[in-house]
């Protein structure tokens, strides 16, 4: 099992490696959702069915925190919060080159191709209005670190922005990277997540340190 931030009644929070997807839509392959029950039904003691749905997923290649509804009443109230942009999330990447600025918005407007998000010129085209906001973090010669903040949750976002602009995500081949990532996946790391829990309204933060 992945290393687990939180667990209660309604909620579990664990840690995705890179390289494993968080469903599947073939039976039987390797998966963090797979794994989660399976941990789950060893803590519990619990036999059959678990229920346990993603709030949110993280790309195959990407690691990070990701966040299970164990209960309808959770994931009913965390969707709505996702839709009304009430849960804060925070990616680290490290990119090739340098943005225009030190901190910054990014805007486009993106569409879903084949496996991959396309950038377009507007709505017009079937783009959906992409946002994130960023800042710099370290400077490494021909390499930047910086920590995004995602204001919209389109399909593989931050990736397709970053190269957009000319700064792949390091190890990101599907979107331009040249450069060669030192661990399996990409060097994209969800970080830290922050919400009000669903039943109790405490507010929660969750970290995941990454290492680039």
């Amino acid at each position: 099992m992945c290393e687990v931030l939180l667990c209660d009644n309604h909620l579990l929070a664990v840690v995705k490696p890179a390289m494993l997807p968080t469903q599947t839509v073939t039976a039987g392959d390797d998966n963090l959702e797979e794994r989660a029950k399976l941990w789950l039904r060893q803590e519990t003691g619990k036999e059959g069915a678990i229920f346990l749905q993603p709030i949110h997923r993280l790309d195959k290649p990407a690691s990070g925190i990701v966040l299970f509804a164990r209960s309808s009443k959770a994931l009913s109230r965390l969707n709505l919060c996702m839709r009304e942009r009430q849960i804060d999330k925070t990616y680290y990447a490290l990119i090739e080159g340098t943005p225009p600025s030190k901190t910054g918005n990014l805007e486009h407007f993106l569409k879903h191709g084949d496996f991959r998000a396309e950038v377009v010129g507007s709505e017009r085209e079937g783009g959906k209005k992409a946002l994130l906001s960023y800042r710099v973090l370290d400077m490494r010669c021909d390499r930047s670190l910086l920590e995004i903040t995602l204001v919209t949750g389109r399909y593989h976002q931050i990736r397709a922005q970053l190269s957009a602009i000319g700064c792949p995500i390091v190890g990101d081949k599907k979107y331009g990277s040249r450069s060669p990532f030192a661990n399996p996946g990409i060097a994209l790391h969800h970080g830290q997540m922050s919400f009000s829990h669903p039943v109790s309204k405490k507010q929660i933060t969750l970290q995941s340190p990454f290492i680039f």
